[in-house]
Order: C-alpha cells, then sequence, then structure tokens
C-alpha cells in the first residue's frame, strides 16, 4: 500500500468508503475537503460492462462541456495549405505535417488535444503506435479528424474533449476545476454522463454503467450511485 500523508489520510477520514453518494452530494462532499494548495482537477471515471476486446463495443466520441476545462487546451493541428491556415487563425498552438511527425516520432509529445484534416491521414498513420496508448490519435470517430478543422480547434480549445474507453473498459475524463460552482460541475457532469449514454454500444448486452467514481487531483475517490448516472 502507498504511503499517503497525513493530510490525505485527514481527508480521507471524511469519506464513507463504504457509501455511495448522488452525483450533487459527492460534489459538495468534494468541494468542502481541504485539499491541495492549488485549483485541482475533477474528473469521473467509469466502469462499463463492455468487451473491450470487441470492436464493436468501443466507446469513443467527443463531446463538448458547457462550462469549459477552466484551462485553455493546448491543440496540434495535421494540415496545409487552406487548413494550415485555418487552423492558425483559429489559434492552434501547433500547425504542420510531415514536420510535426517527425517531431512525434523522436518522442515528442507535448500537446492536449491531436487535430487533422482528412488528407493527412497518410501523414499521422505511422504515428498510431505513439499517440495511440496516450488517447491522442486523430481520428473520425472521436471527431478530431475534420474538413471544419477551424472550428475544431476552437471547440477543443473552448472545452470540447475526447472521450474513450480503455483497455479495462473503463472512461476517465475531466469535468472541470475544484473552483467551479457546484452548478457549473453538474451541468459538465451530466453533459459527459449523457455523451456516455449516446454512445452505448447496441451489442451490449446486460448493465452499461458498473461502477462511477468522482476525484481530485489531490483527493480521494468519491463512488457515485448508478442513479446519478441515469442507470
Amino acid at each position: 500500500m502507498p504511503h499517503r500523508s497525513r493530510k490525505y489520510r485527514e481527508v480521507l477520514e471524511k469519506v464513507d468508503r463504504r457509501a455511495t453518494y448522488e452525483l450533487r452530494e459527492a460534489i459538495e462532499l468534494m468541494k468542502g475537503l481541504k485539499g491541495a494548495g492549488f485549483d485541482e482537477t475533477v474528473e469521473l471515471s467509469v466502469q462499463l460492462g463492455i468487451d473491450p476486446k470487441r470492436s464493436d463495443q468501443q466507446v469513443r466520441g467527443s463531446v463538448s462541456l458547457p462550462n469549459g476545462l477552466g484551462r485553455s487546451q493546448s491543440v496540434l493541428v495535421f494540415a496545409e495549405g487552406e487548413g494550415a491556415e485555418a487552423a492558425k487563425a483559429a489559434d492552434a498552438d501547433y500547425v504542420g505535417a510531415a514536420d510535426l511527425a517527425e517531431r512525434i516520432k523522436g518522442g515528442w509529445t507535448g500537446f492536449d488535444v491531436a487535430l487533422a484534416m482528412p488528407d493527412m491521414m497518410r501523414v499521422i498513420g505511422p504515428l498510431g503506435r505513439i499517440l495511440g496508448p496516450r488517447g491522442l490519435m486523430p481520428s473520425p470517430k472521436n471527431g478530431t479528424v475534420r474538413t471544419d478543422i477551424g472550428e475544431a480547434v476552437r471547440e477543443f480549445k473552448a472545452g470540447k474533449i475526447e472521450v474513450r474507453s480503455d483497455a479495462g473498459g473503463n472512461v476517465h475524463a475531466p469535468v472541470g476545476k475544484l473552483s467551479f460552482t457546484l452548478q457549473s460541475l453538474l451541468e459538465n457532469t451530466d453533459a459527459l454522463v449523457g455523451h456516455l449514454q449516446r454512445l452505448k454500444p447496441a451489442s451490449l448486452k446486460g448493465r452499461y454503467f458498473r461502477n462511477a467514481v468522482l476525484s481530485s487531483t489531490m483527493g480521494p475517490g468519491i463512488k457515485l450511485s448508478l442513479s446519478s448516472m441515469g442507470s
């Protein structure tokens, strides 16, 4: 068991680890805990009842959080010509093609989101083994390969996030900052949960949402009642 600081143990004692909380209760509890000396990120982690080995049960998409993330995401765009100019006009942080691919092959992944024009698949295809495990590989399935690249940049810098299940059938995604109001965190979390509901695979049999936990960067996980997930 990893060593925990005294402050963390004191916070942990305020959370009933055997209980499940409605979403509003969980957020109120989290905001009332004495946390770190910085504005922590709030994350929702969901265990799904999918079979991650089945291609027809992969959960992947993107959703705009109504109140953003509390920070601007660093956006990289693979584009040339007019697409590159549109991305730059929308304030993309990095714009290029083969030059960016070479930097990434060298080990650089200093960005939050990677977008691409459809004609850039030839450039980004070889990057799958690097970007894929990090959840950064552009894909039409999650709205990160677009022809309207300028609009895509603006959306992701404003708080649109990628959602994807991992090899264990889990989804982890930020829903804002601890400094957000209760209502803002409720709205963002509801938007994410609603999006996950819409991504439910048609082939899935049985329960979709298995477990859900809300946590802040330095705080303990707070287990949510599945009624908070519409399940």
